[in-house]
């Protein structure tokens, strides 16, 4: 009776280690591949609780999500034969996991240093062909589409795809720096000067324009104002004819008195007259004007 619980028990156990070795898990994160003596023999499982045959199978499984390439900054030449400081990144996925393993070994490292090697061929390639203003701010965007889809078409022979590839900052060495920063400052002095230069000339001309007019409209205005001055005056010389003519003594009078006041408007004023200067006469006779 003892030896046969002795039985039970190695059974329930080799039954138990049996089970344990039969099942295995795949997360959702994770792309798995079954092998049979080494060989692979399923790569296609969904995540969750599978089976296999214990001892003959085994299971290998790979991280599925996003990874990351971001390699150490690198020099590249432009079309104008100028080092430029470069720095991206690449995000890839596994896409065909069976690929991968058989590529890679599904490492990611090994996979992140071929893939590393095709993006700087294709930099190389890529700016090799423009110049640093291109590369800097025209064409950065068409680069990187360039380069994603370069990137993407040789992943494909290592299981992976490509998402996206990033031109994180394009640098100038030190002393190239320096050389085109000069320039720069060179060139946008240049073009304040042409600035100033034109302003200059667009002030004069509207100088010169605005004296002409001026003088031209006081030329016009004093004109005018002598006409004005010559009808006014001719109109006043005809209101006096017509005043004199309606009442001549009245008008002689009026007359004097004006001559009075402008002969002595001043205290220091002194006239000197014969007794028989008719100036005075008005006031020696009320009734001068009659005679």
């Amino acid at each position: 009776m003892q030896s046969l619980k002795t039985v039970a028990g190695i059974v329930i156990a080799a039954a138990l280690v049996l089970g344990y070795f039969s099942v295995f898990t795949v997360d959702e994160t994770e792309e798995a591949l079954k092998f049979r003596l080494g060989e692979i023999q399923r790569a296609d499982y969904e995540p969750g609780l599978h089976f296999k045959m214990p001892f003959v199978n085994n299971v290998r499984t790979f991280d599925a999500r996003v990874q990351t390439l971001d390699s150490d900054p690198e020099r590249y030449l432009t079309g104008e034969l100028k080092n430029v400081i470069v720095d991206a990144f690449v995000k890839w996925r596994i896409e065909d996991v069976r690929e991968y393993y058989t590529t890679v070994g599904g490492d990611p490292m090994r996979a992140n240093s071929r893939l590393n090697e095709n993006i700087k061929d294709s930099l190389r390639s890529e700016f090799g062909r423009r110049t640093i203003q291109e590369v800097v701010s025209g064409e950065r965007g068409q680069i990187m589409q360039i380069l994603s889809e370069q990137a993407n078409n040789y992943a494909a022979g290592l299981g992976i795809e490509v998402l996206d590839v990033r031109i994180k900052r394009v640098d100038l060495p030190e002393n190239v720096s320096e050389s085109v920063f000069q320039r720069m400052v060179a060139e946008r002095e240049r073009v304040a000067r042409d600035i100033r230069a034109s302003g200059d000339e667009a002030a004069e001309r509207i100088r010169a324009d605005a004296d002409r007019q001026r003088t031209v409209i006081l030329a016009e205005a004093r004109r005018d104002a002598e006409e004005l001055r010559g009808e006014g005056e001719a109109e006043a010389t005809q209101i006096f004819a017509r005043a004199a003519q309606q009442d001549r003594e009245f008008f002689d009078f009026w007359r004097s008195l004006r001559a009075y006041d402008e002969a002595f408007r001043s205290q220091d004023d002194v006239l000197v007259l014969t007794p028989e200067s008719q100036f005075f006469r008005y006031l020696e006779n009320p009734n001068a004007g009659e005679n």
